[in-house]
């Protein structure tokens, strides 16, 4: 199968904030900013207060989110466009110079405000040093991941299908677009292709026949692929299904999985919205529902490439709260067993 994403625009549904709009949350941004400088993004004082600062969200953006939370949409995705986004320093590489919240505090707090109407922020130890809100931006060496650093297309993938934990929600906000204009952010859904696949794929997705790879960032040795227990890739009530896939990293163990794995793909590849997203563009994943990648695009590391960053939510930390360590940000996983068997979870 070509690999090359054709999508409609999803720029078409974007919920626009006005200028006005706009500049009365980087108001609030910069005050809760200023009450609560010095502290880590983790302080629950701090995310209490930016929940609170959400009401400062116009009413028709709040109202999308809450019906997004609540009901979703088949494109399992939302578009926010005019959010306030500061004066930018250089786009950091190596990672060493990401830029701590304080330097970019109406971006972050604006994002977090957005997300804390859908849930609770989380952010995985293992991955960009726990950090609540991250920096997605090419890195010199990483081109060819299929890891945010990388820069090669992206398939696409549920966010940490390989994780007990995943996120619900995640968030990609741009703060600077791609030099040439061509790196899309796709998205498909659930929903949209459902009503395309037939009863024996559906119900062979619906099997424990699937194991997915585990990102590297999460994995102690790179020289170690490790994989989950089988699992479905559907899973849920029967109309409105979760959705759990990595199409690099997920492997059928049998040959009617695979054919059900390739005829998912086919209808999603066949289904996907995307957009070059622009600064002040938040698009919303529902990680449970939709999948999401990007197309490829050439970085130039001079400290103007696009720039991206990225935030995660659960809807309810009480499962969670037992494998939580610094804030809100979730334990390492990858011991190299199964939570479930105690079984090996590495191959050769």
């Amino acid at each position: 199968m070509s690999k090359d994403f054709t999508y409609a625009d999803a720029r078409l549904g974007g919920i626009p904030l006005t200028s006005e709009e706009s500049a009365l949350v980087e108001r609030t941004a910069l005050v809760v900013a200023q009450e609560y400088e010095g502290c880590s993004l983790h302080d629950t004082d701090l995310l209490h207060a930016v929940e609170l600062a959400a009401v400062s969200l116009p009413a028709s953006v709040r109202r999308a989110l809450i019906s997004f939370r609540d009901v979703g949409n088949a494109s399992g995705c939302l578009l926010l466009t005019g959010l306030p986004v500061s004066p930018l320093p250089a786009t950091p590489d190596p990672a060493e110079n990401e830029p701590p919240w304080s330097e970019l505090p109406v971006a972050t707090l604006s994002q977090l405000m957005v997300m804390s109407v859908l849930g609770r922020s989380i952010s995985y130890t293992d991955e960009k040093c726990g950090h609540l809100v991250q920096d997605v931006c090419p890195k010199k060496g990483a081109e060819n991941r299929q890891e945010n650093s990388g820069s090669v297309l992206l398939e696409l993938h549920t966010e940490d299908g390989f994780h007990p934990n995943p996120p619900h929600f995640l968030s990609l906000l741009c703060l600077r677009g791609d030099h040439d204009g061509v790196a899309a952010t796709v998205t498909g859904g659930i929903g949209d292709v459902l009503p395309s696949l037939d009863a024996e794929t559906v119900a062979a997705l619906r099997r424990p026949e699937f194991r997915t790879r585990f990102s590297t960032s999460f994995v102690p040795d790179e020289a170690v692929e490790m994989l989950t227990d089988p699992m479905p890739v559907l899973h849920g009530f029967g109309e409105y299904p979760d959705l759990r896939v990595d199409f690099n990293g997920t492997i059928a163990t049998t040959p009617r999985a695979q054919t059900a794995l390739d005829q998912l793909e086919h209808a999603i590849m066949r289904s996907l919205k995307g957009l070059v997203l622009r600064p002040g563009e938040l698009i919303i994943l529902d990680n449970r529902r939709a999948v999401h990648g990007r197309t490829d695009f050439t970085p130039r590391y001079d400290g103007t490439d696009r720039w991206l960053r990225r935030s995660f939510v659960l809807t309810d930390l009480r499962p969670v709260n037992g494998h939580l360590g610094q804030g809100r940000s979730h334990n390492p996983v990858a011991t190299g067993q199964s939570p479930l068997t105690g079984e090996p979870l590495t191959v050769a």
